[in-house]
This record gives C-alpha cells, structure tokens and sequence, in this order.
C-alpha cells in the first residue's frame, strides 16, 4: 500500500508516495526535508498521472471524491440524452501549475531570444512553472537578488530546461540502463550513486558533478561529506549546489590523459567526455588536478588559457591537470 509522503524518511528507487491527493513516483533517492515536499521537487519526485494508478488508488480517490462531493438527486440535476456524467474521481488533477507546451526547438533558445508575446504567455500560462519549483526547493541562483526581473526569469527559463532533460536521461538511465559508457544523472544533496565515477581525493573521494548556472552548465565536483552536495567554480569563487548531475558509468570506458597549458584537442588527440557548456555555448570538459595537497576536480574548454580547479574555498587556475576523455 503507498503511504502517505512524510519528512525525515529515506527514499529509494522504487518508492511512491502520495501527498495533497496525488501519487508521486521517486526520481532520485534521498531522504525527505520539510521544505522538500513532493510538488516543490520536481528533481525528486515525478507525478504519476490518474490514468496510469493502480485500481486501488482510483477507488480509494473516487469514493474520497463521492463522500466530500455526494451526487445530487437526479430530480435536480438530468444529464442530455446520450451524454454520461463523469464521475468527480474520473477528472484529471491538475497540477499546482497549468503549464504551456513547449517544444523541444524552444527549450533550447535563450530566454531572450523569445518574442515579447510569447514570454508573457509563458508567465500566464505557467511555462515557467518547473523552473520556480526549482527555486522554491532550494536550487541555487548566484547573487539573484542583484537580478532584474528580466534576468530571474531568463535564470529560471535555463535552469528548468536543464532540469526536465535532467529529469528525462536519469528516468531513462534508471529504467533501461547505460546506453554509453559514461551518463549524467540527477542528484538532490548528498545521496551520490555507487555508480558515480571518481574525480579525485581529499578527505574521501570526490565524484564529478555539473549543474546549471547563469545561463550555462558548468562542471565542478560533488562528495558526500560537502554540505550542500556539489561544487562548482565561477568568477573564481566556489558555489555551493544541492541540485545537480553526476557522472555515472564504467571506469573502463574512459581515461585521463595529461595535458600541458592551453587545451587543443585536434593537436593533442583525445575524445573528452562531454560535460558543459558556457553560456556562449563553448563546450566544457572535465579536468583534474592536484591542488592543496588534494585531487581535485574542475573544468577546461579550448578557449581557456588552463583548467579551472575549485579547491579550499577558491577557483584556481592550473596549468598542468589531466582531462577525462573515451578510451
């Protein structure tokens, strides 16, 4: 039988739950917060539409809705000929937000690139529904309250077609398997999977992570023992992240290759692994580096000088690291 959704209880692949009359299936094991209910954490938990429940829980709901919402006397109230009444239970339960279709193409234009018209349809019609759950569950925005509107809405517009793709590779990943060697999946705080890759050492392993972040996917590092979960670099600075991807997959499949100042993968050779991407689209990969007596990992891309490595509080740069490409 589901229960009942509750704080403090570990979840795992497998689990359903229900709260405030809908059923939740999980997405990403964790274990449950006050603030982390299931329709304010679309990175853990994914709807079950009423069409696809078991019989018990459409029974369960429609003689829930029947006791609330008792039929009046058919004197008061005769449907047309030939036209049924649909049973109250039988209605689809809207979500806390009605959204807007968008299409594949439109997801993966910028915020700015939308017309006028069609931004404010998207505001009205909650397209921008995900992005502000996202918030509201703790996902991080870097000095969003130094944001214009304009700006938060353009975060949000990112940061939840980064997280519904998120969503679709990790439901993928967990139902059908790896269909390469390495996968990203999505991770809420610390419950890392035992099939993430190792980056590096400090003070216990270090696993490769990467989230979205203003305007752009930006790769850094996750451990069970950081507070929030992730890391990544920015602006020189460290960014704390509780919701983002780590990298999943068989050691076998790839390895790190040395490299000495500016990356040029034509000269040098190798297939990096894909990772990120900067705002302007630059691609990023995955660095490593020994750095204040620790392996740490970070990011590189063919237009910056070194890697990028996050270590004791700071980004720093590094010239000689080593990037994880396909063997």
């Amino acid at each position: 039988m589901t229960q009942n959704w509750e704080p403090g209880v570990q979840y795992n692949l497998g689990d359903s739950v229900e709260y405030h009359g809908k059923r939740y299936n999980i997405i990403q094991p964790h274990r449950s917060q006050g603030d982390w209910a299931p329709d304010r954490t679309p990175a853990l938990w994914g709807v079950v539409p009423y069409h696809d429940c078991d019989d018990d829980y459409k029974k369960k709901h429609h003689e829930a809705a029947h006791n609330e919402h008792p039929q009046k006397p058919a004197t008061q109230w005769i449907p047309p000929q030939g036209q049924q009444q649909q049973p109250h239970a039988q209605q689809p339960i809207p979500a806390p937000h009605q959204t807007v279709p968008i299409s594949q193409e439109e997801k993966k234009k910028d915020w700015y690139d939308l017309s006028d018209d069609r931004k404010k349809e998207l505001e009205v019609g909650g397209g921008l529904a995900a992005g502000i759950a996202l918030l509201g569950a703790g996902f991080a925005a870097y000095k969003h309250h130094e944001k214009s509107e304009e700006e938060k809405k353009a975060f949000i517009w990112g940061a939840q077609n980064w997280l519904q793709e998120a969503q679709q590779r990790t439901q993928e990943f967990y139902q059908s398997g790896p269909r390469s060697p390495v996968t990203w999946i999505l991770v809420h705080g610390r419950e890392i999977p035992e099939q993430a890759l190792q980056g590096g050492e400090a003070n216990g392993p270090i696993y490769i992570a990467r989230t979205y972040h203003e305007g752009s996917i930006q790769v850094g590092k996750c451990s069970r023992e950081f507070r929030k979960g992730a890391i990544i670099g920015y602006g020189h600075d460290e960014i704390e992240y509780d919701t983002y991807e780590v990298l999943v997959g068989d050691n076998r499949g790839v390895r790190w290759v040395d490299v000495n100042g500016k990356l040029n993968l034509g000269r040098q050779g190798i297939r990096p692994v894909e990772a990120g991407r900067e705002a302007d689209g630059t691609p990023l990969y995955v660095a490593q580096a020994q750095v204040k007596g620790g392996t740490h990992c970070g990011k590189v891309s063919e237009k910056l000088d070194c890697a990028f490595i996050t270590a004791d509080g700071k980004e720093r740069e590094v010239d000689n690291y080593r990037i994880l490409a396909y063997c």
